[in-house]
């Protein structure tokens, strides 16, 4: 039984008159025990639903709808599985004090991998959760390897869990499709490790169905933990020769490159990116790989874009990155401020508030956009990244509100879509 916490209005839902309050007791015969079992239960196009009315009575809607179509229904949301590694390379373990206290919490959940395609380590998964993945067809699943070697893994971990290789075997013989990660750390997993660990996992393709290679992420607050550092220049450029050397011989066995390295690998070792065709469906584009040949793919799209408002002429705005994306992001915002006339200042932040080496724009707290944007042309409206802020509120890492930076800075804040076409919809919005 799942309580209706609200409904969309003009969704599904509402045509049938559910309110919240309103309790689902099942989908055709099935009972729902969890969000993840509604989610599952309405991917199909014939529906039987038992709902129990918050007056008491019980109705029984019978419908038709496309199979991908969702209802419209904010139902409870389950509490995470906690994770019990304690990671070398534990992000959370890096944070500096004084966030909001959820960004301490440490979720290892199946459930969210299928749901959201989070990324978990299945070291706490047992048995019934086995069988639940396989019985309910859980695919695609996104699950960080890290090494495939027991011992070095438990390194990297800090913990056992079930046997990484057997388990994946298991899953993806079942037709369990899986993504999987590396996060690389010189000197630990590297080398010959990488190796292993990539034609281990290659072995298991098709189940098996990408394979992406991360570098390590620091912070400036690692204190008493396992020293650690990120790759060189010439690791970033030997790793990439490795896996354009892998992606040649998988291509040509099984007509898919498999593996595929973070975008961070080629901007530290200063090389082109492939073609964005070479990232295939740009299956692991929220892992960081392939963002930047998207970027640029979009952003041309946009120049060749016919027809601009006269009236973006008049425009002067400001946004920010991270320096990482800094390059990119400049050569477009130079492009578009000679296709449409706007000026449009872009602003690099440093990251102060992680310090270390995070320079990705998403992990950009408000409090350095107050410390460093004073004193620089702001324009009549400063734009922000969607990616800086928190999924479905407008809210930094740091809990400062959009409005608070506003406040601060003393010039229009508008949020915008983190992309080319974000960019140039952010200036037509205000034209």
């Amino acid at each position: 039984m799942l309580e209706i916490l609200s409904v969309e209005p003009g969704s599904i839902a509402a045509e049938l008159e559910l309110e919240a309050g309103d309790k689902i007791l099942s989908i055709n015969n099935q009972v729902l025990n969890d969000l993840l079992d509604f989610e599952i239960a309405c991917r199909v196009e014939e529906l039987s639903v038992e709902v129990l009315k918050k007056d008491g009575e019980r109705w029984q809607l019978d419908f038709e709808k496309d199979a991908e179509d969702t209802l419209g229904l904010q139902l409870p949301h389950p509490e995470p599985a906690q994770c019990g590694n304690n990671c070398i390379f534990c992000f959370v373990h890096q944070l500096p004090q004084g966030l909001r206290k959820s960004l301490y919490v440490k979720d290892e959940d199946y459930r969210f991998s299928y749901l959201y395609g989070a990324y978990v380590t299945l070291t706490n998964i047992g048995e019934e959760e086995i069988r639940r993945i396989i019985d309910q067809q859980l695919s695609p699943l996104y699950v960080s390897v890290h090494a495939t070697d027991e011992d070095l893994r438990r390194q990297l971990l800090g913990r056992s869990g079930p046997p990484i290789l057997d388990l994946l075997r298991r899953l993806t013989a079942a037709g369990i499709e899986i993504h999987t990660q590396i996060v690389v750390c010189p000197e630990v997993n590297d080398g010959k490790a990488l190796i292993r660990t990539i034609e281990d996992l290659y072995a298991l393709a098709p189940g098996i169905r990408s394979l992406a290679v991360v570098p390590v992420g620091l912070t400036g607050f690692r204190q008493n933990l396992p020293t650690l550092r990120p790759p060189t220049v010439d690791e970033a450029g030997n790793l990439l020769e490795l896996l354009h050397g892998y992606q040649r011989r998988f291509i040509e066995a099984g007509g898919s490159r498999f593996v595929f390295a973070a975008d961070e690998f080629y901007l530290k070792a200063g090389l082109d990116f492939p073609d964005l065709d070479d990232y295939e469906d740009l299956s692991q584009l929220e892992n960081g790989v392939g963002m930047i040949p998207l970027f640029r793919e979009e952003a041309q799209q946009v120049l060749e874009e016919e027809g601009t408002p006269a009236a973006l002429a008049s425009l002067t705005v400001s946004t920010v990155t991270g320096q990482s994306a800094a390059p990119e992001l400049q050569a477009f915002v130079d492009a578009l401020e000679k296709k449409t006339g706007a000026r449009i200042f872009l602003h690099v932040i440093r990251n102060d508030f992680f310090g270390g080496h995070v320079s990705v724009t998403g992990l950009i707290a408000g409090a350095d956009l107050v410390k460093q944007l004073p004193g620089r042309p702001l324009g009549d409206v400063l734009l922000i990244p969607d990616v800086m802020l928190r999924e479905g509120a407008d809210v930094f890492l740091d809990d400062l509100s959009l409005a608070d930076l506003e406040r601060e800075l003393k010039v229009r804040v508008v949020k915008i879509d983190s992309s080319p076409w974000g960019l140039l919809e952010g200036l037509e919005t205000l034209s």
